[in-house]
């Protein structure tokens, strides 16, 4: 009887090995050889799955989005509106080792994206998907000029993001930092 293989949960596999060679050599590093090794596949195996680098990161990237977004839906935080607001937030944000990891790869391909259209489509979908969540938020905390303050919570919260990835801020500061902003903006 031939072996059923669960294609969709053999592509996560490789997404998460691609998120490890991300996490451990950066995604300069990533490449259909490295992906195999991590996962313990030969490369013509990985290739039946991807045909090259970018497809592999686009679709790794994709993994990302999808995870912390459901992580998101699944989160019933308590507290009064800005504290929920401020725990789903920090969903997006490297606060803990698995966050840092997703940032690291989304923020990875902010660079890749500026060379590459079909990368650039996978950074447009983060960055899209990142201010449609902040726009939902400040819509429950603001009534006039929702669309500017999403922009600069998205500014802020990216901000924050990006000075924790390069050691400028410890997860807890920023943290504090998101939490002042949202006490602004709730007025």
């Amino acid at each position: 009887m031939p072996k059923v293989v669960d294609h969709t949960e053999r592509r996560r596999e490789l997404a998460e090995a691609v998120w490890r060679v991300i996490a451990r050599d950066g995604v300069a590093d990533v490449s259909i050889r490295t992906v195999a090794a991590e996962s313990g596949w030969s490369s013509g195996a990985l290739r039946h799955y991807f045909a090259t680098r970018d497809e592999l990161l686009a679709f790794a990237c994709e993994q990302v989005i999808a995870r912390a977004s459901e992580r998101i839906r699944e989160l019933d935080p308590p507290g009064t509106l800005r504290e929920q607001i401020g725990a789903v937030l920090a969903q997006t944000m490297p606060l803990d080792a698995e966050r840092h990891t997703e940032a690291s790869i989304m923020f990875s391909f902010l660079t890749l994206g500026l060379g590459d259209p079909a990368l650039a489509r996978v950074q447009r979908l983060h960055f899209t998907a990142m201010y449609d969540l902040c726009l939902h938020l400040v819509r429950q905390m603001v009534t006039t000029g929702p669309e500017a303050a999403a922009r600069r919570l998205h500014a802020v919260v990216d901000g924050l993001t990006v000075h924790v990835l390069a050691g400028h801020l410890s997860p807890e500061a920023a943290a504090a930092e998101l939490d002042a902003y949202l006490d602004e903006l709730a007025g």
